[in-house]
């Protein structure tokens, strides 16, 4: 899956982080874009990441920032045109790899398969906040 964001990323002149965090924004802004922390929430990554990130894309015209009017204090994201143009261009290339990816899975399989990932997800995130509140030592009763 690495290899085929790095690829997709490449043929819009970015990385595969950013490209990661430009199809999330493509995905999930509205009118009025989408705030950074919901970004980095879909991501599973830190807004410090996403912030960083986007200074690159925004120079690179493929997203804007504007103030969140109903919270001064948040940045929201949006795509701009080119931006867009960009993920209409490789949305083919989007279509063509999941359908390849997926095609073993039956409509039933596939729900079965989203359901366990994101299981996976919570509990690796449990998993981490775990290690993060014991200094990184497994607690006592983890080995049993």
């Amino acid at each position: 899956m690495e290899t085929v964001r790095t690829h997709l990323a490449r043929r819009i002149g970015i990385t595969g982080p950013q490209y990661s965090v430009l199809a999330a924004i493509a995905q999930f802004q509205s009118v009025d874009g989408v705030s950074v922390g919901k970004v980095a929430e879909v991501l599973h990554v830190s807004s410090a990441f996403i912030t960083a990130e986007t200074r690159q894309l925004e120079r690179l015209g493929l997203i804007m920032k504007a103030i969140n009017p109903r919270d001064r204090r948040g940045v929201l994201l949006r795509l701009t045109p080119n931006g867009e143009k960009e993920m209409i261009a490789i949305t083919p290339a989007i279509m063509a790899v999941n359908d390849k990816f997926f095609a073993p899975f039956s409509r039933t399989t596939f729900r079965t398969f989203a359901s366990c990932a994101a299981q996976l997800v919570n509990s690796s995130r449990e998993v981490t906040e775990l290690i993060e509140t014991t200094n990184g030592e497994a607690p006592a009763d983890a080995a049993e």
